[in-house]
């Protein structure tokens, strides 16, 4: 109670005086309703000091106009905001408002990550009068877009920074900014801005991918699917080749690039399925249908599908048996890519792929090794940590298929070690369970057994896949 009132003595006094008759879970739940519940101060005190809603009002009355409209604009902010975002929403006079503001104590500035950017926030209190007289100042809806449009350019433009020596401080950004993130999804499928809301989802799900997010982006792939037409549906326009992301440029999309994004979203939920949960639900005629639409989609080698999202196309190939097409695919993507200096990550993505393929089908022709070791030279050359674990698994795989377990043992530990950089607990579980697994081949088997145990006993805290492979 005492936290969410945000210690301030007056809001608590109010609420110790209702402990009369409510108990404290009683007061906790009625919370969010505080300035109809927080109404019974003292009778000998001050008007302003007599209720809640008093001495906030007070303090709003001491404000000008300009303080006055920042102080309600910031209330659709979730987990508070930096300068940047603050000026885009608010307008432009956000700068000297907030530090009036911040004087005034009605704003909290701080510092949290120690990086020199500032960060403003509203006490909860605050923010919920600010909301009320937003609702009253008709603004409500202009703002929230506001909003909505500078975080759809934050994510879009910090996607291609999670494929190269920026990736930690982009993984950073996004994790700092991810409530107002989910804010501003919430507007747009709310809204039912289809735009909107496919520019979102394709610009989080690679950081989805590499924070574990899984959950999060079958939640928002599912509510965004649903804003628009099938792009798989019988009679819908034909894939074409496309260079051209659909995020490289602001929404709206049109043609082509449109029916795309579409699509990206389809493969993101198909892709982020619950393995063990949702794979019966794709085994029944229709579900069936689908998949066989998807799979026969896209040609191989078409730039799209050598990127995410459009390299999880092969889910739906693999989900309707057609592994036999899955070497077809990646060796299309490498010819596709190789020589492309624009597209270096698509090219080493391609390259982990055919590894991953031919460790795991030693009747296919080729070396994984070397495949892997050209695929880290790319990675380590653009700095882009998570692929550079990727291909460090990829190659221990390709060692322990041959039986190298002490060299796919160090592959797994660097890629383990990679992983923790992100903080990317989910990934660390699966390549601690197949380092275990290795260990156990090696003169260690006691500690494979240790790590192999410890990912078991994670739970919940670990990742869905890897608690089982361990077991």
């Amino acid at each position: 109670i005492c936290r969410r009132l945000d210690g301030l003595p007056l809001a608590i006094e109010l609420a110790a005086a209702r402990l009369r008759m409510l108990t404290p879970r009683q007061m906790a739940d009625r919370l969010d309703d505080r300035f109809r519940l927080l109404t019974s101060g003292s009778r000998t005190a001050l008007p302003r000091q007599q209720t809640l809603r008093a001495v906030v009002d007070w303090s709003w009355d001491l404000l000008d106009d300009a303080e006055r409209a920042v102080l309600r604009r910031l209330s659709v902010f979730a987990g508070g905001c930096d300068l940047a975002a603050a000026e885009a929403v608010c307008g432009p006079e956000a700068l000297e408002a907030l530090g009036s503001l911040v004087d005034k104590s009605l704003v909290v500035a701080a510092d949290p990550s120690g990086d020199g950017q500032m960060r403003y926030r509203l006490l909860e209190t605050v923010a919920e009068y600010a909301r009320e007289r937003l609702l009253e100042a008709g603004e409500h809806d202009a703002t929230l877009r506001a909003h909505l449009a500078h975080y759809r350019e934050l994510a879009r433009t910090t996607d291609p920074l999670l494929r190269g020596h920026r990736q930690l401080d982009a993984v950073g950004r996004l994790e700092a900014e991810y409530e107002n993130l989910r804010t501003a999804l919430r507007t747009a499928v709310a809204e039912r801005d289809e735009q909107e809301a496919l520019c979102l989802v394709l610009s989080l799900a690679w950081f989805w991918q590499i924070r574990g997010l899984r959950g999060e982006a079958r939640q928002w792939s599912s509510a965004v699917l649903e804003l628009g037409p099938d792009p798989f549906a019988p009679g819908a326009p034909a894939a074409v080749p496309l260079w051209e992301r659909c995020t490289d440029r602001p929404p709206p999309l049109t043609g082509d690039l449109l029916q795309e994004a579409r699509r990206g979203v389809h493969l993101v939920h198909l892709a982020c399925m619950d393995m063990q949960g949702e794979l019966q639900a794709w085994q029944n005629p229709a579900a069936q249908r689908k998949l066989r639409a998807i799979a026969g989609a896209y040609r191989p080698g078409m730039p799209q599908v050598c990127r995410n999202p459009g390299t999880l196309w092969f889910f739906a190939v693999l989900l309707t048996g057609q592994v036999e097409r899955l070497r077809e695919i990646v060796d299309a993507a490498v010819r596709t890519t190789t020589d492309r200096p624009d597209h270096a990550w698509e090219h080493a993505l391609a390259l982990q792929m055919r590894a991953n393929l031919i460790a795991n089908r030693p009747d296919w022709e080729g070396d994984a090794v070397a495949d892997a070791d050209r695929s880290l030279a790319i990675c380590r050359r653009l700095g882009d940590v998570w692929s550079i674990a990727e291909g460090l698994c990829a190659r221990g795989a390709a060692n322990e298929r041959h039986g190298r377990f002490e060299q796919a043992a160090d592959d797994y530990r660097q890629a383990v070690e990679q992983v923790e950089l992100l903080g990317a607990h989910a990934q660390r579980d699966v390549l601690r369970s197949r380092l275990g697994a290795v260990l156990l081949e090696t003169d260690r088997p006691e500690r494979g057994e240790r790590l192999l145990r410890e990912v078991i006993t994670a739970g919940p805290l670990g990742d869905q896949e890897a608690g089982p492979a361990a077991r």
